[in-house]
């Protein structure tokens, strides 16, 4: 299992880059963020993931460890892929991803192309208890504390972005139930 690698890039494509470690160039496919990033003779790291396939043996790279574990999750879900999780990842932050399975809300999940409601609500389903065993070991995380996902649509319908939207709900009083004060309160500190 090759789970880590450290090498300068030879060559960028589309959705993976070449990496050239001690002589021998490994295809490693990555997120679209993370390719923006990444320039030919650039010395990187990666975390990977190996797929053994019958008819292919594909590395994923990921900056950080938690990036690999959150694919790692996903891939763990009926369905799901290695380009499924990918698409899952490059539409939001892991952050993101885990406070929306948190809150049960597949919302974010069938923004992928490939995965739809059914598919979306399973992985929320499986995955929440684990996410919120994750965030109990290191995360400052609490679904609680997490505003619907009406209430962060429409923060981001005014122009604001998903992690302002979540911060500025996360900052509104617990004891408030209703969704449209909420947003006012939150609108409130977004305005300060």
């Amino acid at each position: 299992m090759i789970a880590y690698l450290k090498g300068k890039i030879k060559h960028k494509s589309n959705s993976f880059v070449i990496l050239e470690v001690n002589n021998i160039g490994y295809q490693v496919f990555i997120l679209p963020l993370l390719y923006a990033d990444l320039n030919i003779g650039q010395e990187v790291e990666f975390y990977t993931y190996q797929q053994v396939r019958e008819d292919a043996l594909n590395l994923y790279g990921f900056k950080g460890v938690a990036d690999l574990q959150m694919f790692e999750l996903l891939l763990s879900i009926s369905g799901i892929g290695p380009r499924s999780a990918l698409g899952v990842m490059s539409i939001a932050t892991v952050a993101d991803i885990k406070e929306s399975i948190g809150r049960g809300d597949p919302a974010l999940l069938t923004k992928v192309s490939g995965i739809g409601r059914k598919t979306a609500e399973r992985v929320v389903l499986e995955l929440r208890e684990k996410i919120v065993k994750l965030a109990v070991d290191g995360d400052k995380f609490s679904p609680s504390q997490l505003g619907s996902s009406d209430e962060i649509d429409a923060l981001m319908a005014l122009g604001y972005s998903l992690s302002q939207a979540r911060e500025a709900l996360n900052g509104v009083d617990a004891k408030i139930k209703d969704s449209g004060e909420r947003i006012r309160q939150a609108l409130k500190k977004l305005g300060k």
